[in-house]
């Protein structure tokens, strides 16, 4: 593991799961206080992502950064397109599925989202991949373990001031946009 790096935590209006901590996986707030953060521009970044909202608070990035660390961010291409455009320095990653059907499956299988949630994450998926070509790299999430070690790759060619030239997506990314009929 590498003690440079962080994960930040969102916040978010989405109900929390029974297997989630508070601070741990997300911070859980109100619409109405939310809606609050937004006014008082506490957020680096903040979207609406499969009818709930997220955000990524600037107060403790800005002191995670201070301290030294490297931040890894869990957003979608919203927020790091909003990220992109007010940090310096930022380099970001955009994973893949390896087919539209594995994502189904992983989606279906974690449990975590009844039919519907599935049925309209599924709904969207072919409009979130299109925004691949807004990314610094493309990870086919094939194998988490594999993805993970190329991530990290990439971290420290970036680290050391160079690209990393990451496998072609192309052919993955073209079968999961244009599956044959």
């Amino acid at each position: 593991m590498d003690s440079r790096l962080v994960t930040s935590v969102s916040t978010t209006t989405r109900p929390k799961r029974s297997d989630e901590i508070e601070g741990q996986h997300y911070y859980f707030v109100s619409d109405t206080e939310f809606d609050t953060m937004v006014a008082n521009e506490e957020f680096l970044e903040c979207a609406t992502v499969f009818k709930h909202r997220y955000g990524t608070r600037r107060k403790i990035v800005s002191k995670l950064l201070h301290n030294g660390f490297d931040v890894l961010f869990d957003i979608d291409w919203q927020g790091a397109r909003t990220v992109k455009q007010r940090a310096a320095n930022v380099v970001s990653f955009f994973l893949i599925p390896p087919s539209l059907e594995e994502l189904k499956r992983r989606l279906s299988t974690r449990g975590q989202d009844s039919l519907t949630s599935v049925e309209y994450r599924m709904s969207q998926a072919t409009d979130e991949l299109t925004h691949y070509d807004e990314f610094d790299y493309v990870i086919v999430n094939d194998d988490l373990g594999r993805a993970c070690d190329l991530i990290h790759t990439c971290i420290e060619w970036t680290r050391r001031g160079e690209h990393y030239s990451a496998p072609s997506f192309n052919r993955t990314l073209k079968e999961v946009l244009e599956p044959e009929k």
